[in-house]
C-alpha cells in the first residue's frame, strides 16, 4: 500500500511540475493572443482584468498591422533574406566543418576554436567598417547588403557546430563507402551528409531564427520602409515616440512567432541533438 501510495504521489507530482511548465512557455502566447485582439481602451483602462476579455474583441490591431503598415512585405523581405543566407551558411559551413573535423592534431583545434571566437564579437563593433564596405560596393538601401554580411556570423557558428557533429561519425562508415568505390566527396555527399541530417536541420534553424530577430545591421543598412525586415518594420512604425501600438504591436509578434514555434516542435528531437552533439565535440 505504501508503494502504490508513493507511486501515486509520484505521478501525481509529475504532472503539477508537468503542467508548471507548460503554463510557464504557453503563457507568452497567451498574452499575445489576449493583447492582440483586445480593444484598446481594455488594453489601458487600469480597472480591468489584464488576463481576461472584458470587452468583445476586436480585429482592429490586425487591420492596423496588416493595412496600415508594410507588414506583409517585411515578412517576404525576411524569408527572402533568411532563405539565402541560409543556403550560403549551408554552403559554406558544411565543408569547413567536414575538413575540420578531418584536420587532427593541435591545430586542427585551434582552428576550430579561433573560427568560432569570431561568432562572439559584438555587431555592434563591426557594423561601422561593414556599412563602408556596403556603401563601396553601392549595396545600400537593398537587401543584397543583408545577404553579404549576415554569413559572417552565421558561418563561423554553424562550421563549429557542424565539425562537432562531423566528429561523432565513426569513420569505419566513411571508409567503408570509400572502399566500395566512392570518392571522399562522394562519400561525404552520399554518406555523412544523411547521416549528419540532424546537425545540419540545426543549422537552418540558427540561421533563420537568427536573420528573423536581427536589428542592429538591418537598421544600418536599409533605409527604405518597403526593404525592412520583420525586426526593423515593426518597432519603427508600431512605436511612435511615447505612443506604443500594443495590440498591433503584439499581434505581430504572434504571427511570425506561431509557424517558428511550431517548426521548433515537430523537430525538437532534431534541433536538440544537432546541438548536443555539437556541444559535446
Amino acid at each position: 500500500m505504501n508503494h502504490e501510495l508513493r507511486r501515486g504521489l509520484s505521478r501525481v507530482g509529475h504532472v503539477v511540475v508537468l503542467a508548471a511548465f507548460v503554463a510557464f512557455l504557453a503563457f507568452p502566447f497567451y498574452w499575445m493572443v489576449l493583447t492582440t485582439f483586445k480593444q484598446t481602451r481594455d488594453l489601458v483602462d487600469t480597472r480591468h482584468n489584464p488576463f481576461v476579455f472584458n470587452l468583445p474583441p476586436t480585429l482592429e490591431n490586425l487591420r492596423v498591422l496588416f493595412h496600415d503598415t508594410l507588414f506583409g512585405q517585411w515578412i517576404l523581405n525576411t524569408l527572402y533574406v533568411g532563405v539565402l543566407v541560409t543556403g550560403i551558411t549551408l554552403l559554406l559551413a558544411v565543408p569547413a566543418g567536414y575538413a575540420l573535423a578531418s584536420l587532427a592534431g593541435r591545430w586542427g583545434r585551434r582552428l576550430a576554436i579561433g573560427i568560432f571566437l569570431t561568432y562572439l564579437v559584438p555587431p555592434t563593433i563591426l557594423f561601422i567598417p561593414f556599412s563602408r564596405i556596403i556603401g563601396r560596393l553601392g549595396l545600400q538601401d537593398s537587401l543584397w547588403s543583408l545577404v553579404l554580411v549576415y554569413p559572417s556570423f552565421t558561418v563561423p557558428f554553424c562550421t563549429w557546430l557542424m565539425m562537432g557533429f562531423f566528429k561523432s561519425i565513426p569513420r569505419d562508415i566513411e571508409e567503408a563507402a570509400m572502399i566500395d568505390g566512392l570518392s571522399r566527396f562522394g562519400a561525404l555527399v552520399k554518406v555523412v551528409v544523411p547521416i549528419s541530417s540532424a546537425g545540419i536541420f540545426t543549422v537552418v534553424i540558427f540561421t533563420l531564427t537568427l536573420v528573423m530577430q536581427e536589428f542592429v545591421y538591418a537598421l544600418t543598412f536599409i533605409t527604405s520602409s518597403s526593404h525592412y525586415t520583420v525586426s526593423v518594420g515593426v518597432p519603427t512604425f508600431l512605436v511612435r515616440g511615447d505612443v506604443y501600438f500594443w495590440g498591433s504591436l503584439m499581434g505581430a509578434c504572434l504571427v511570425v512567432s506561431i509557424p517558428v514555434a511550431i517548426l521548433y516542435n515537430f523537430f525538437v528531437d532534431r534541433f536538440v541533438a544537432g546541438f548536443t552533439v555539437g556541444a559535446v565535440k
